[in-house]
């Protein structure tokens, strides 16, 4: 049995993004989203996603790019001096694994995330980091612990099979064993966890002929899929990302064909 979960991060990050997996869920086969909930279009997000119930909805924890939930007083280890972020810079990173005081405002951090998702009464489907970021192992030990607090049930792993891609892909997969590490850690907790993940050598550029051969050889086993729609530009934008071209590739017809023809379940994380 074929099973894949069709994801679209960055939900309530502008308002193009959450059009366009409104538009990839009702006429194509985008089955859940992930939401940043303090993103600058989280409150029409939420909206979104209570009128598309079969929508499943989970939690982008995001600790780059987005505001932070809590004030700069209250994790002054975690941003710079204009409230931002700056947990990708190197001491940061480092102060994580040697200062407990520098986890506990991490910890604090998240708990805040989930709480906000929390208050928007939509059902946790799924969890997952923007960036992947909870492959720093003390990132994903400290998530993992804060999410099982608020009954998280599935978690992404993003281990890639570049072997089954229609297109070769140079250079070391270097994700790999932390993602499997996240993924045996997820596991033992009782949180469900896909056997592989699409999306990573491709990110941005998924476009509808790279969806069609991932489906095309897709395994047996529960596959996600991810990618990054958008009906347009937007603030904080990826430079050289294909957003629209994603889009056309969640409602291409000829995707459409294949997941009918083979069989391919498609599933929220909820489903599993």
């Amino acid at each position: 049995m074929r099973t894949a979960i069709i994801t679209a991060d960055d939900f309530g990050v502008s308002r193009q993004v959450n059009e366009a997996v409104e538009q990839a869920h009702r006429a194509g086969i985008l089955t859940v989203t992930s939401l940043m909930v303090t993103g600058a279009a989280a409150a029409d997000a939420v909206a979104r996603a209570r009128a598309n119930p079969t929508l499943g909805v989970g939690l982008h924890v995001a600790l780059a790019e987005t505001p932070p939930a809590l004030p700069a007083s209250q994790i002054p280890d975690l941003v710079d001096k204009h409230g931002a972020f700056r947990i990708e810079s190197l001491p940061v990173a480092l102060a994580l694994v040697a200062r407990p005081a520098v986890r506990r405002q991490l910890e604090a951090e998240i708990d805040a995330q989930f709480a906000l998702f929390a208050a928007t009464d939509l059902p946790l489907d799924h969890v997952n980091s923007h960036k992947h970021m909870h492959l720093h192992p003390v990132i994903g030990a400290i998530l993992l612990k804060v999410g099982l607090r608020h009954g998280m049930k599935a978690l992404r792993a993003p281990i890639e099979d570049r072997a089954l891609l229609a297109e070769p892909v140079g250079g070391l997969d270097i994700a790999k064993p932390f993602a499997r590490r996240v993924q045996r850690s997820a596991r033992r907790a009782g949180v469900q966890v896909p056997d592989r993940t699409f999306g990573l050598a491709w990110s941005g550029e998924m476009r509808a002929e790279r969806v069609r051969g991932i489906l095309e050889t897709l395994p047996g086993g529960v596959s996600e899929i991810y990618l990054h729609p958008a009906t347009g530009p937007y603030p904080l934008s990826a430079p050289g990302y294909q957003y629209e071209a994603e889009l056309a590739a969640l409602t291409d017809p000829g995707v459409l064909a294949i997941v009918a023809e083979r069989g391919i379940t498609l599933a929220r994380f909820g489903d599993l």
